[in-house]
């Protein structure tokens, strides 16, 4: 393919183009608006940017992002520790927040299990969690993975693994539409499925 920019330029579309939902030419109209409004939003961006690498980390706790460890959903001491949702991503676990749905703890297990993809349990942050659900105190999990079939297998599979430790297992009602992922869900919809979980 023909070059049409420096090499500064396409560097910086070729990594905009690995975001989700960019493809080439997203990424390229995506560059060029950064670069004509370098004041306002490049040289704020690339600033925030090496924030978030030198500061932001992975809760060692949950698996959420945030400049403490443990996070500040993990420290803070209105949280409900008896109560713990597992989600498949980080988005997940902010579209909730946003909702305001849950009070209790959070486990991100870092995506969902997937023979396609090569995907395993071990891949997956199970083990961890299995360990966060058998301390003394936890009362119940809530598996809200997307109504996907790879979310619902990994639900399953999670429920088999969780048996035997007493404890209340359930999932989100069926307000999160098949197909759906949390992350793109209203906060209505989010809040009213939280509150119709069943056991599962």
């Amino acid at each position: 393919m023909k070059r049409t920019a420096g090499v500064e330029i396409e560097r910086l579309i070729q990594l905009l183009a690995k975001l989700p939902g960019l493809g080439p030419r997203s990424a390229r109209r995506a560059a060029l608006y950064l670069i004509k409004n370098r004041e306002k939003l490049l040289s704020p961006l690339s600033l925030a940017m090496a924030d978030a690498q030198d500061k932001v980390t992975v809760c060692s706790t949950c698996g959420n992002v945030d400049t403490i460890d443990p996070c500040t959903i993990c420290s803070d001491p209105r949280r409900d520790r008896t109560i713990l949702c597992v989600v498949e991503e980080v988005g997940d676990l902010w579209a909730l927040e946003r909702a305001g749905a849950w009070t209790g703890l959070y486990h991100v297990l870092g995506g969902t299990l997937s023979a396609m993809e090569g995907i395993r349990p071990e891949d997956l942050a199970i083990n961890h969690l299995i360990e966060r659900a058998a301390v003394s105190g936890m009362r119940e999990v809530v598996l809200a993975t997307n109504a996907t079939v790879e979310g619902q297998t990994t639900a399953h599979y999670i429920t088999e693994r969780l048996k035997g430790l007493g404890l209340s297992t359930s999932k989100l009602a069926h307000g999160v539409p098949v197909g759906g992922e949390l992350d793109y869900l209203d906060e209505g919809t989010l809040t009213a499925a939280m509150r119709a979980r069943r056991p599962f």
